[in-house]
């Protein structure tokens, strides 16, 4: 089972395959946004946040290989499962050295495809996953977060911050665009241990919203806003220039 209400986009030139695919995981309650080209795909990776990415590599314009080294270079942490008649041992390491994730050949079964990207949106969902998270707002000044240890920089100035307000950010700048739920955040911090603010006993739903008001002190002038949106959760957004 696929990460709930999760943003995919489906890079295959092969119209059947890439409206079947479209549809299967828009059935699935997902948003699916589609590119029959690399030229495409690089388009609609500049102009709309993803979760995640089925990338075919016998692509027409920009092949598949040269769009999953574009991907790695802006959008390191986004998952990309390669999906491929190219099915040699050769081929395999060379897509999973330039970047993938994971790596499917053609022809595939559907429930194969739906868990393992199912298990990459998992792992990219958690805060310790990864090198780090970075988000980039008009501002010149980049957000960067350490994605193993308590430590965070904006451009080149390090933030300080408690176990609980890195691992808050960190789900934040992971969903930047999204909303992130209370819920989330609190499970979150369940796995977390306890800062000299709060002990290790948890943290109760209303303290949540006086580590908000912490990192949104600590990102003024960043070009970056935390948005309390009612009834949902928080939003890490750009402000407008």
């Amino acid at each position: 089972m696929l990460a709930a209400m999760s943003n995919l986009l489906i890079i295959e030139d092969d119209e059947l395959l890439r409206d079947g695919l479209s549809a299967q995981l828009s059935q699935l309650g997902h948003t699916v946004m589609a590119a029959a080209d690399g030229e495409s795909a690089q388009q609609l990776l500049e102009a709309n946040r993803f979760d995640g990415v089925v990338l075919d590599l016998g692509l027409p314009r920009i092949s598949g290989m040269e769009v999953l080294r574009w991907i790695r270079k802006r959008l390191p942490a986004l998952p990309v499962l390669i999906l491929t008649a190219r099915d040699g041992i050769d081929d395999r390491v060379q897509g999973l050295n330039a970047g993938a994730d994971d790596y499917l050949t053609k022809p595939f079964d559907m429930a194969e495809l739906q868990a393992r990207l199912g298990a990459l949106l998992r792992r990219a969902r958690l805060p310790a996953f990864g090198g780090s998270l970075e988000v980039a707002s008009q501002n010149t000044r980049r957000l960067r977060v350490d994605a193993t240890l308590p430590q965070a920089w904006l451009g080149d100035e390090a933030l300080e911050l408690t176990q609980r307000e890195w691992a808050l950010l960190s789900l934040l700048v992971t969903h930047a665009g999204r909303v992130v739920s209370r819920e989330d955040v609190l499970e979150t911090w369940q796995a977390e241990p306890g800062d000299s603010a709060t002990g290790a006993s948890g943290v109760a739903s209303n303290a949540l919203e006086v580590y908000i008001h912490r990192l949104r002190r600590k990102l003024v002038d960043s070009g970056l806003n935390i948005r309390n949106v009612r009834g949902l959760g928080y939003m890490l957004e750009t402000t407008p220039s």
